[in-house]
């Protein structure tokens, strides 16, 4: 019944938000300036990633518990949205941020998770005459660790390029995890996920095509982020060597973006870093698909990733 409490509340909380934060964005000329990259046409609000955040932390500021980990995410995650809010900034008048900064922003709120103990700690071999749990050295726990969030956190960003992708995805990995925390016993990851599920759907109410409000980077690196940290504290736990692969699938979708555009751009003599119209959701649409069609074909693309992670974990039991 908590979870149905959590769900709510974090639902009600960014839907009422969302239009307050399209007004001041109209208001304050915060809005993302179309290009020739991009496929709207039209100057769209950019807040939207603020209420996202301001619903996440304030729903689990009620119903979940201020521990050690908490004040890590919250921390962590505070640095991703400040970053990406920056980032947005330079978008409404019409520039590029700079990847160093960013990427050294990102960094920065890995590392914050990592010092309040939200890392890969080791893995479990549960068969053969090495069975057992092997326990990282705090190198390689360190190294795993900033490798995942750091790219899960732009492998989202990426993502989010068409009306309703980011956030609907967000949703259907968020429910992955949620399914996997519960088996787990999990609570508190499993209330994160809940909570995620809910401000990502809530969002999806004003983002869906045509959209009316953008997440922007503040709101797509911290979905990207969260996922990330959630992965860790729960589907990372305790993980035997097979079901490594469970967050892997569960975020099947941006890391099968991200590899697809950074293999492309490599093999054009591109920088990986740039932005550009190589993404999997623009192939789709330059194959004929409307932006609806686009979104419904990488969601059921998604469910298919989330239905194998579960199989996984349901199989090693």
């Amino acid at each position: 019944m908590q979870h149905v409490f959590t769900f709510t509340l974090a639902f009600l909380i960014v839907y009422a938000l969302v239009p307050v934060m399209r007004n001041l964005a109209l208001k304050t000329g915060f809005v993302d300036v179309p290009n020739q990259r991009k496929i709207h046409r039209d100057p769209i609000p950019l807040l939207g990633g603020a209420a996202m955040f301001v619903g996440f932390f304030a729903t689990t500021m009620v119903m979940g518990e201020i521990n050690r980990e908490y004040i890590g995410l919250a921390l962590g995650a505070l640095v991703i949205f400040l970053v990406g809010l920056v980032d947005d900034y330079a978008k409404t008048r019409g520039k590029d941020f700079p990847a160093l900064p960013k990427f050294v922003g990102q960094l920065l709120a890995a590392t914050v998770l990592i010092s309040f103990d939200i890392r890969i700690e080791g893995i479990t071999v549960p068969f053969g005459s090495g069975a057992g749990y092997y326990e990282f050295d705090t190198w390689l726990s360190v190294v795993g660790t900033l490798l995942w969030v750091v790219g899960i956190t732009n492998m989202f960003n990426f993502l989010d390029g068409v009306d309703g992708l980011a956030g609907g995805i967000a949703a259907i990995s968020a429910t992955t995890l949620l399914f996997i925390s519960l088996l787990k016993g999990q609570t508190t990851s499993a209330m994160f996920a809940v909570t995620l599920i809910a401000i990502s759907l809530a969002f999806l109410r004003h983002n869906f095509h045509p959209a009316q409000i953008f997440m922007g980077d503040s709101g797509a690196t911290f979905l990207g982020f969260t996922l990330a940290a959630i992965a860790v504290e729960g589907a990372f736990k305790a993980a035997t060597l097979v079901s490594v692969a469970v967050p892997v699938l569960a975020l099947g979708v941006p890391i099968f973006d991200f590899f697809y555009v950074t293999i492309k751009r490599i093999k054009e003599h591109r920088p990986i870093h740039k932005a550009d119209k190589a993404h999997t959701f623009h192939q789709l649409m330059r194959s004929g698909m409307n932006q609806i069609q686009t979104v419904a074909f990488l969601y059921l693309l998604g469910i298919c990733f989330s239905l194998a992670s579960i199989i996984v974990v349901l199989v090693n039991r």
